[in-house]
């Protein structure tokens, strides 16, 4: 988890990741838990908006399988500065299917990093941070 300067200096993408938290926290105080997932990514893309924080929501991935293109698809709730997935959940536990997901993505984009968060977690929102 990030902590303090000193601590976050050694992480991949940490002054990135900080900007995200803090929107994430924010949508957090406002809204509180027991929402659908959609509600949070669309006032978590507001919040990015208000903070200058760069992203795509729900971008289209493009699989391949020995070099052929498949049909199907991975979308992820949002890419953050070219480099962050942030993948949203508003359930009372993330299982290890989840963090498969992210890992899937990461893969898919041969990206480094992903944050999976719950909103659904109360108090606050939790956020795993995923490395590839």
């Amino acid at each position: 988890m990030d902590g303090s300067d000193s601590t976050r200096a050694g992480l991949i993408l940490s002054e990135e990741v900080f900007r995200i938290r803090g929107a994430i926290f924010e949508v957090n105080r406002e809204m509180g838990a027991g929402f659908l997932e959609a509600v949070y990514q669309e006032c978590l893309a507001a919040e990015f908006e208000l903070r200058g924080i760069p992203y795509v929501a729900t971008p289209t991935l493009t699989l391949t399988y020995k070099g052929h293109a498949l049909r199907q698809v991975y979308q992820p709730d949002f890419v953050c500065f070219d480099s962050i997935i942030v993948e949203l959940k508003a359930l009372t536990d993330v299982a290890s299917a989840h963090r498969a997901q992210v890992l899937n993505y990461l893969k898919a984009t041969n990206l480094r990093l992903g944050l999976l968060v719950n909103f659904g977690a109360f108090p606050k929102a939790s956020i795993e941070r995923i490395a590839r």
